[in-house]
């Protein structure tokens, strides 16, 4: 079955915004947890923009023998104040996955994967870093995107899937191509013995639709339209609504 690993960013994107404590990271990912999402996932980034060090650590205590964490980031971006840099996080709470994203410093969101063409040679010695710790790896690749072998010639564990173009193409009501596009990267990674995730802008709306086309998906992380539902619904129902939306998929194929 796939595992839903729920991104607790936006929660912390409205504590900062406010200052002080609240909303809780901490409560919120206990709150996924009891509704029985599989992971927790972060992605913090050097500008501290939601996600800080200290949320890292913090939330490790809490997933600890409970669920999977999954930590996100860009692992060039270089340490300074506050931010001590992605490796060196990894390393002081070792999480069950690192997830390797190419965003830049000021970059929204997470827009593209990783051109391996350009940064397989940079990648290697951290990805070879990374499970030196025992860390799973996943790169952030686009669908379709080229040197998927290179992934594998790498070490990573896995691929997650950009999925924000599908989810694009499904909102105008024309999601065929992009889920072929996706369905075939998923089939091409697993036959060079890559694992594959999925996450970006997936929702209620499109998930369902996504898993019964893309073979084999192992993960799929869901914060950003995950928080905007639960501001309506409540964050434990739309969780397990999600779930829902998986096990009518069934096993991952």
């Amino acid at each position: 079955m796939t595992v839903l690993s729920v991104n607790v960013n936006k929660v912390a994107v409205l504590r900062n915004s406010r200052g002080g404590s609240e909303p809780s990271v901490v409560a919120a990912a206990e709150a996924a947890i009891a509704a029985g999402a599989g992971g927790i996932t972060v992605h913090p980034r050097p500008d501290q923009r939601h996600i800080r060090p200290d949320d890292v650590q913090a939330l490790a205590a809490v997933v600890a023998g409970r669920v999977e964490y999954n930590l996100e980031g860009n692992p060039f971006a270089p340490p300074r104040p506050g931010y001590p840099g992605f490796l060196a996080l990894v390393r002081a709470v070792r999480p069950q996955q690192a997830t390797l994203v190419p965003d830049g410093d000021g970059q929204l969101t997470s827009d593209h994967g990783f051109d391996l063409a350009r940064d397989a040679a940079r990648l290697a010695p951290l990805v070879a870093e990374l499970k030196a710790m025992g860390v799973r790896v996943s790169l952030f690749m686009d669908a379709g995107a080229p040197g998927l072998a290179q992934a594998a010639a790498l070490g990573a564990d896995r691929i997650e899937i950009y999925t924000g173009p599908y989810a694009e193409a499904h909102a105008a009501g024309d999601p065929g191509a992009a889920l072929a596009l996706c369905a075939a990267t998923a089939r091409e990674a697993r036959s060079l013995g890559l694992g594959v995730n999925a996450g970006h802008d997936l929702s209620q709306a499109n998930l369902g639709d996504f898993l019964a086309a893309v073979p084999g998906v192992l993960e799929v992380s869901i914060g950003h339209a995950l928080f905007g539902e639960a501001l309506h619904a409540g964050l434990m129902p739309t969780v397990r609504a999600y779930l829902d939306i998986i096990a009518r998929v069934g096993p991952h194929r």
